[in-house]
C-alpha cells in the first residue's frame, strides 16, 4: 500500500505544482499547465486502480496496474536519462527551439527573469519585461542557461528516484499478485 500512497502523493504534488504556477502568476501557458495537471490526474487513476487491486485483490485490477506502471517506468527513466545526458550545447539548442516555438513562455520568462529577446536585445522589439522602460534589458539566452543545467539534473535526478520507486512497485505488485487472497476459499485453490 505503501507504493500506492507515493504514486498518489506524486500525483497530488503534480496538480498543486501546476496549481500554484498559475496562481502565483508564474505560468500562463494553459497548454503547459493542462499537460502537467492531465499527468496528475493519470497518475492519481492508477493509483487508485493499484489501490483498489490490493485492496479487493483482484487479479485483474493488479496485472493492468503494474503493466501501465512499467509503461510510466519506461517513459519516466528515459525522459530522466536525457535530462542528465544533455550537455551546455545541447541545452542552448533545446531553449532556442522552446522560445521560437511559443509566444506564451516568452512572455513568462521575459516578465519573470527581467530580459528581452533570446540572444540579442532590440530597444524597438515587443517585451514583457520591466526592463524595457529604461531600456537596460540582458538577453535572456544566457540568464536561462545559467540555469538550464541546474534544473535539468535536479528534474532528472528526482525523475530517476522515483522511476525506481515505480519499478519496485511493478515488483512488488508482481509479488503480490501470485499471492493467494485469504479470505477466500481455501479449498478452491487445490
Amino acid at each position: 500500500l505503501c507504493v500506492f500512497s507515493s504514486l498518489q502523493l506524486v500525483s497530488l504534488l503534480l496538480i498543486g505544482i501546476a496549481a500554484w504556477g498559475i496562481g502565483f502568476g508564474l505560468i500562463s501557458s494553459f497548454r503547459v499547465v493542462g499537460v502537467v495537471i492531465a499527468v496528475g490526474v493519470f497518475l492519481f487513476f492508477i493509483a487508485l486502480v493499484g489501490l483498489i487491486g490490493a485492496v479487493k485483490h483482484h487479479q485483474v485490477l493488479l496485472f493492468f496496474y503494474m503493466i501501465i506502471l512499467l509503461l510510466v517506468f519506461i517513459v519516466q527513466f528515459s525522459v530522466s536519462c536525457a535530462c542528465l545526458a544533455l550537455n551546455e550545447e545541447q541545452q542552448s539548442e533545446l531553449l532556442e527551439v522552446g522560445w521560437s516555438n511559443t509566444n506564451s513562455a516568452r512572455t513568462d520568462i521575459e516578465r519573470n527573469l527581467n530580459c528581452c529577446g533570446f540572444r540579442v536585445f532590440y530597444p524597438n522589439a515587443t517585451c514583457a519585461a520591466d526592463c524595457l522602460r529604461n531600456l537596460h534589458c540582458r538577453p535572456c539566452a544566457p540568464i536561462m542557461e545559467e540555469y538550464a543545467g541546474m534544473v535539468l539534473r535536479f528534474v532528472g535526478g528526482i525523475g530517476l528516484f522515483f522511476s525506481f520507486t515505480e519499478i519496485l512497485g511493478v515488483w512488488l505488485t508482481y509479488r503480490y499478485r501470485n499471492q493467494k487472497d485469504p479470505r477466500a476459499n481455501p479449498s478452491a485453490f487445490i
